[in-house]
């Protein structure tokens, strides 16, 4: 490895969206990059999917964390002796805190197991000491309730305790150039006593959920924009059939299962006002960004294409701002979770920068 690159190591990477931001930080006039030489990630698919994009063909550990001691992950970085990685990333599961889970009682009260893996993260913080961190995972871990809120406080407070300064943003994706509505959480951080770095300043703006966002002198990225040139042929299964699939052609692009409403004024209504989840027959619209891609949607959950058909995986991976050339392992399903699953690199490469400036 070159002298001047700087060691990162990725925990729960999954496809590796955020990895390949990490790897894309840069500074004008400025040799240093980030390489990720160590990856733990439990899914076999998407340790498939790191070994086919990352120079990690012998340090991508597939296994699940709790069963990854921090020396095994250093040894597989290439780090001994007391060496420290400069960058520890990561985006411990969200299904705990996700907006979308919050109709589970159990998820709401705090009761997931996946919760933990929180304190997975921190425990090898504690033990890398690396030289910076960026900790990735669902904006609404910061709300205040019963399940997101002592979890919250409790990570801060083992960032605190592990020897860390910290500072958290959520940050929204169509904000920094990526043609999706997708905001996150970003902890970043660095020993106490050093420089600490500061959040990306957006780079776009325009309107999210009834209000303005950004940097209003550059337009959001619209799904139109991003979906314009790209070659894709039909999928099997992208056909949206079944009780409500006919119901699809329909709905006008950036609408849902409401446009079937009473209150909308539709002449034959099939459902009930705010009887469905948001997303339900929900299409995209090519003058906005797109809507939150989810990982494991249901059979009628958009957001669905404006040709009314599921959106192929070559168009997702434009819509998370992934390289075309980048390539996925497994099933459709699992290529669909992957993605949905993932940080879009774009976002990932301006915070990964901002840790960049201070070392």
């Amino acid at each position: 490895m070159p002298a001047n690159d700087l060691v990162a190591i990725s925990l729960f990477s999954g496809a590796g969206g955020l990895d390949l931001g990490v790897e894309a930080a840069s500074l004008p006039d400025v040799g240093s990059r980030f390489v990720v030489r160590a990856a733990v990630e439990r899914n076999a698919d998407a340790a498939a999917t790191m070994e086919k994009n990352f120079d990690l063909s012998s340090s991508v550990i597939q296994d699940d964390i709790l069963n990854v001691p921090t020396e095994k992950i250093l040894e597989a970085a290439g780090l001994s002796g007391g060496d420290r990685p400069d960058l520890l990333v990561g985006g411990p599961p969200c299904t705990p805190f996700s907006k979308s889970g919050y109709w589970l009682k159990w998820k709401r009260e705090g009761l997931d197991p996946d919760a933990s893996l929180l304190q997975e993260y921190t425990r090898v913080l504690r033990e890398s000491k690396p030289r910076a961190f960026i900790l990735e995972n669902v904006y609404s871990l910061t709300y205040n309730n019963r399940a997101s809120r002592p979890a919250f406080e409790r990570l801060l407070r083992e960032i605190d305790e592990a020897g860390y300064d910290c500072a958290w943003q959520v940050l929204h994706a169509a904000d920094y150039g990526v043609p999706q509505a997708r905001p996150r959480l970003f902890i970043i951080g660095v020993p106490k006593g050093q420089k600490m770095p500061t959040h990306p300043d957006p780079t776009h703006g325009g309107s999210w959920e009834r209000r303005s966002t950004g940097k209003s002198e550059r337009p959001h990225v619209t799904a139109g924009e991003a979906l314009a040139d790209v070659i894709s042929e039909p999928e099997p299964g992208e056909t949206v059939a079944g009780k409500y699939g006919h119901l699809l052609p329909g709905i006008p692009p950036g609408e849902n299962y409401l446009h079937y409403t009473e209150e909308r004024g539709h002449p034959d209504p099939q459902f009930k006002w705010r009887s469905k989840y948001w997303s339900f027959l929900l299409k995209l619209s090519p003058e906005k960004p797109s809507p939150t891609i989810q990982a494991q949607p249901g059979p009628y959950v958009g957001p669905f294409h404006w040709e009314n058909r599921r959106l192929r995986i070559p168009e997702m991976k434009r819509l998370f701002t992934f390289p075309d050339e980048f390539e996925f392992g497994g099933s459709r399903g699992s290529i669909q979770a992957q993605i949905g699953n993932s940080v879009p690199p774009a976002l990932a490469c301006q915070v990964a920068t901002a840790i960049l400036k201070v070392l």
